[in-house]
């Protein structure tokens, strides 16, 4: 049988992810990034948004890069 396709996690989502499972805490990724600690928790515990600059902040911390797989709009 044939498995059905995943729709994938929106970046969103990936990056909550990534802070709730990492090793850093939400306050060592805040003090880090320059980010404020609550910005950071309404983030990672609503669906509350961050600008870019801060999303861009703590990717830089977390060591994370955005990888494309196969062409764009597939």
């Amino acid at each position: 049988m044939k498995k059905k396709k995943t729709v994938p996690k929106t970046l969103s989502e990936q990056l909550r992810q990534i802070i709730k499972n990492g090793n850093m805490t939400r306050y060592e990724i805040s003090k880090r990034s320059g980010v404020d600690a609550s910005q950071l928790h309404r983030f990672v515990h609503t669906s509350g948004g961050l600008s870019m600059d801060s999303l861009d902040r703590i990717a830089q911390v977390l060591r994370i890069r955005l990888v494309a797989y196969g062409k764009a709009g597939e």
